[in-house]
């Protein structure tokens, strides 16, 4: 039988994950599956919430399973018994879907560019400040030349001027991605 699957997204992310699903549906080695995408009227994918997506989308139709963004934050057994089937978390990034259908993955090379890379930690305020420390280090191994600290909306991050602190002694660039003024400055102060 082939599976149903029902895809979440924002306004962004729509053709780009029309486009990864195409290409790995068209991938010989994946087991049949039908996709349907639906965009329940955010910008951001990342920001969705269980609350809203469950005000935005009453019924999941005739899908085995629903695949919410990876950074959908929050517990996702209510959405389960409201739509009355499976629903997960997909991948942080869209373009590891292949990985999720259990494809391998291949990495860029990113030798030829003159470029910083940013890496964004973005469930930062939820980590320790050892744990922003060592995600981290895992993204300066993966090549990354500035460290950004997402915070999150309506998520207070106390451990701010510590965690950019312990980065900058890390010899790492660090940038901090807030719409609250408050973190900005504290941020700025410490070295941001």
């Amino acid at each position: 039988m082939t599976k149903k699957l029902l895809f979440l997204t924002g306004k962004l992310a729509e053709k780009s994950l029309h486009k990864v699903l195409t290409e790995v549906q068209n991938n010989p080695k994946t087991p049949a599956f039908k996709y349907r995408i639906e965009q329940i009227g955010v910008s951001v994918a990342a920001l969705m919430t269980p609350d809203l997506i469950s005000r935005r989308l009453k019924v999941a139709g005739d899908a085995d399973k629903v695949v919410v963004p990876g950074l959908c934050q929050g517990d996702l057994s209510k959405l389960e018994a409201q739509y009355g089937v499976p629903v997960e978390r997909g991948p942080e990034d869209l373009k590891d879907l292949p990985q999720y259908f259990g494809h391998a993955g291949t990495k860029p090379d990113l030798s030829q560019y003159s470029v910083k890379i940013f890496a964004e930690i973005v469930d930062a305020p939820h980590l320790t400040v050892d744990g922003v420390v060592s995600k981290a280090q895992q993204f300066i191994a993966q090549g990354a030349n500035v460290i950004d600290l997402g915070c999150l909306p309506g998520i207070a991050f106390p451990h701010l001027k510590d965690s950019i602190q312990a980065l900058k002694s890390l010899n790492i660039a660090v940038s901090v991605d807030s719409l609250n003024t408050d973190d900005l400055l504290t941020a700025g102060k410490a070295g941001a």
